[in-house]
C-alpha cells in the first residue's frame, strides 16, 4: 500500500474517532425501586394500674417497627386520676419509641400499668 492510501485509512479513522469522542455513552436505566413494605401490626396487651381486679388492656399499632398508636380499650382506673396518665403516656411512649418514659404525677400506677400493658403486647 502506498503513503497515499495510508494516509487516507489514518484521516478516515480519525474521523470515525472524533465523531465519537463528543457522545455520552446511553444511559442504563435505573431499577425501579421496590415499593415500600407496608408492615402493619395490630397487637392487644394488659398490664396492671391502680386498680389490681381489673387489668388495662390496650391495643398498640406498629408500623414497619415504629410505633404510631395506642389506644386504651378497657380499664377501671379510678375516674379523675387515670384521664392525664391515659392522655399523656401513650403520646410519650410514641415519641420517644420506648416504655422507658416519665410517669404522671398522682398516676403513677396507671401510668406504669399502661407501659406494662403497652410492653406486654410488643413482646
Amino acid at each position: 500500500m502506498d503513503f497515499k492510501k495510508w494516509l487516507a485509512l489514518g484521516a478516515a479513522f480519525m474521523l470515525v474517532v472524533v465523531s465519537f469522542a463528543g457522545c455520552e455513552p446511553a444511559p442504563i436505566p435505573e431499577e425501579e425501586a421496590p415499593e415500600p413494605v407496608n408492615d402493619e401490626q395490630v397487637l392487644e396487651g394488659e398490664g396492671m394500674g391502680y386498680n389490681e381486679d381489673v387489668p388495662i388492656r390496650v391495643q398498640v399499632t406498629v408500623v414497619n417497627d415504629e410505633i404510631t398508636d395506642i389506644q386504651i380499650l378497657e380499664h377501671e382506673e379510678t375516674e379523675g386520676f387515670y384521664e392525664p396518665a391515659y392522655e399523656q403516656i401513650p403520646e410519650a411512649i410514641i415519641a420517644a419509641q420506648s416504655t422507658d418514659v416519665d410517669v404522671v404525677t398522682d398516676a403513677t400506677k396507671t401510668s406504669l400499668g399502661i407501659m406494662e400493658a403497652v410492653e406486654d403486647a410488643l413482646n
